[in-house]
């Protein structure tokens, strides 16, 4: 069996797993999450203790594959996932209107990204935005939407990044 479907997943307290014949259900206090159930896959639970088997050998990418996922929603619905984004460049802002992330990006007008439901964006700073949820996949997927307004540029780096990303710079034309 692979080596990632064979490391058991710790049950935190105030967690709760639910396997039916055909859904997973992971319950916190962060939110709920579910996920079709993988064929082939068999769950066990024992002293806040989450093992993972695979019925037949063809089946163990898929435990493997199985587990890292449901490791994510255990960790998603106990403490949840944060995505930090920056703004760089001279105007680039961005402020709350409402439940709604209004962005500033050198543009005629201001860009209004609506968060989807389970996700929450917060701006510490101007150039600062936060992209908290308790679906790992989700958290991801928003903060790329929100860096796709406006990508880092490689001559002078202006745009929205990912904290602690790096970007490659490209030397200027010379005369």
């Amino acid at each position: 069996m692979s080596r990632v479907a064979k490391k058991p997943i710790q049950m935190p307290k105030g967690v709760e797993f639910n396997a039916t014949a055909d859904k997973v259900t992971v319950k916190g206090p962060k939110g709920s999450l579910s996920l079709a159930k993988p064929a082939g896959v068999e769950f066990a639970v024992e002293n806040g203790v989450l093992q993972l088997s695979a019925a037949h050998a063809d089946n163990v990418p898929m435990a493997g594959t199985a587990r890292a996922i449901l490791a994510n929603m255990v960790q998603g619905v106990s403490e949840g996932f944060t995505r930090k984004l920056e703004l760089v460049g001279v105007g680039y802002r961005a402020a709350m209107q409402g439940k709604d992330l209004s962005l500033s990006l050198g543009f005629s007008h201001p860009t209004v990204y609506v968060a989807p439901e389970g996700i929450t964006l917060s701006t510490p700073t101007q150039t600062e935005i936060l992209v908290s949820g308790a679906d790992k996949q989700q958290v991801g997927e928003v903060a790329a939407k929100i860096r796709a307004y406006r990508k880092p540029e490689p001559y002078k780096g202006k745009g929205i990044r990912y904290s602690g990303e790096k970007i490659i710079m490209k030397e200027a034309k010379k005369a």
